[in-house]
């Protein structure tokens, strides 16, 4: 083939490996199988080698290339990459949205929102339409070139698409965040265990240490995505979902988890929703972003050192916390055991106030060294149940105190034993008030009797009114016997005698339970 002929040949396929990798990474449209691109590229890799003169800077065989750089150049950001402030909570977000309307009391807000990926701030540069620079965010100001690197990302156009009333000959200044789907980082310590190294902590870090090889064939090697959402130039656009549509035109890969909002109730929404279902998507995600629409208040209402004032995070319950152990106390379970719980500072975690956390036995706050008074790391085990996994030493004062076991029950003053070779210490009152308290609330439950009606605050009265003192004494209740007590009217007492008398016949293995066999 002549160079004439290659050089048209060249630039056919470059337009159809392009069209190919918009359609797959920013349209999510596969138009082609991907041997189809693999083929394609190799013939094209094949004429570049015969025609080296006609490699150009936005041709796809260049994504990886080059030898491995000896240290990165620095990046001065021809307008700042800003840090946003965080909101934990709604009450948190008013606040917000209260301190900027007092700033333009006279505009209408509205917002967009969208998720908040767990990844690597990048800022990308393009002059006459083609990647010259590709630069980390640094301390704001200042980032590093690790254009090479990004250039191995095939959600990253090289060359930017025509559009409509857009001059991309100008210098376009777009930024976005790179990040490792779950099932890369998976796949990268699956392989790391297969060696014997060391498995990487969490894919936030590893696709910032991979962005920041000076050898692009390792980055290459990571499989990394990106998502852009900030347009810094000025293509015409009013409000930031405008400029989501300008980037998505251009060829860039944007979020389609994102939500125009017309008020906070809206973003709200958002916000709960994908707090329940961020386990469902490819890659983590800390919380939301709130970015007030219009981009002429944006200007309005500025930055305040590095951080604007025009959007903010919204950040999930976090996975773990830290709390103080204000203390260590006992319940007293339907056989008598004495099971140690934490009584908490109140603490946000996993979606959820919690101010209680069970500690098992005496030799569990042993093994985790825990004293009251510790600042302790709490979490839910499998996002419910909260625990305590283990206090923060280096923050102790001396004033901390151990826990000690009762040596008697709490509830009657019977003696407490812990029998050689057991780890639970039991009262050892078989008539302990408490005990057979427990033992009524297990038998009405819902695996046992299932009691409709019957709960802890009824049974108390119960007891307390010498109605009854073992679960068997239920099915002798009367209305008369309810209905004489304050707080309780004929209607509410035949109620009660009715759900216990329609419990009378359950299943063998219900009853087997109740009994607590």
């Amino acid at each position: 083939m002549e160079i004439k002929e290659a050089k048209k040949r060249i630039k056919k396929l470059r337009l159809k490996i392009d069209k190919i990798r918009y359609h797959y990474h920013v349209l999510d449209e596969l138009i082609v199988p991907e041997g189809v691109k693999d083929s394609l590229q190799h013939e094209l890799q094949e004429l570049e080698q015969e025609y080296p003169q006609l490699i150009t800077a936005d041709s796809p065989t260049q994504r990886v290339g080059g030898k491995p750089l000896a240290k990165f150049e620095k990046v001065t950001h021809s307008k700042a990459m800003l840090s946003l402030n965080d909101a934990f909570s709604e009450e948190e977000l008013i606040a917000w949205e209260e301190r900027i309307k007092k700033l333009a009391p006279e505009e209408k807000f509205d917002y967009f929102a969208e998720l908040k990926i767990d990844g690597f701030a990048v800022t990308l540069i393009y002059e006459n339409g083609i990647l010259k620079t590709g630069a980390t965010r640094g301390n704001g100001f200042v980032g590093e070139n690790i254009t090479q690197n990004l250039k191995t990302i095939e959600s990253i156009p090289l060359r930017l698409n025509e559009v409509k009333g857009v001059d991309t000959r100008k210098r376009i200044e777009v930024r976005g965040e790179i990040f490792m789907s779950k099932k890369e980082f998976e796949g990268i310590n699956q392989e790391q265990k297969k060696k014997g190294l060391p498995i990487y902590a969490n894919p936030r870090n590893l696709a910032a240490g991979s962005v920041r090889q000076l050898d692009p064939k390792i980055t290459a090697s990571r499989n990394l995505d990106s998502y852009m959402y900030e347009l810094v130039t000025d293509l015409g656009q009013k409000t930031h979902e405008e400029k989501h549509e300008i980037i998505k035109k251009l060829g860039f890969k944007t979020s389609k988890y994102i939500k125009y909002a017309k008020n906070l109730g809206e973003v709200f929404d958002y916000f709960n929703y994908w707090e329940k279902h961020r386990k469902e998507l490819p890659f983590l995600i800390d919380g939301v972003v709130v970015i007030v629409n219009n981009l002429k208040l944006e200007d309005k209402l500025g930055t305040v050192g590095k951080a604007p004032r025009w959007s903010v995070a919204l950040k999930f319950s976090p996975e773990q916390v830290t709390t103080i152990l204000e203390d260590i106390r006992v319940s007293l379970g339907r056989t008598g055991a004495l099971t140690p719980y934490a009584v908490l500072k109140p603490v946000r975690v996993a979606g959820s106030t919690i101010s209680r956390a069970t500690l098992h036995n005496e030799d569990e706050i042993k093994r985790k060294d825990l004293k009251i008074g510790d600042t302790v790391i709490i979490q839910k085990a499998g996002d419910v149940i909260p625990e305590v996994v283990a206090p923060i030493k280096e923050l102790r004062t001396g004033k901390e105190k151990e826990f000690k076991m009762p040596r008697f029950c709490p509830i009657c003053g019977g003696k407490v034993l812990r029998p050689a070779g057991e780890a639970v210490a039991r009262c050892a009152n078989t008539k302990c008030y408490a005990i057979e308290r427990e033992k009524i609330i297990h038998f009405v439950s819902k695996e046992a009797f299932d009691i409709i009606g019957l709960g802890e605050q009824i049974i108390d009265r119960f007891l307390e009114e010498k109605l009854i003192s073992d679960p068997a004494d239920l099915f002798s209740l009367e209305v008369s016997d309810l209905e004489i007590l304050e707080r309780f009217g004929k209607k509410s007492a035949e109620n009660i005698i009715n759900s216990i008398k329609n419990r009378k016949i359950v299943t063998l293995p219900r009853f087997i339970f109740a009994l607590g066999i």
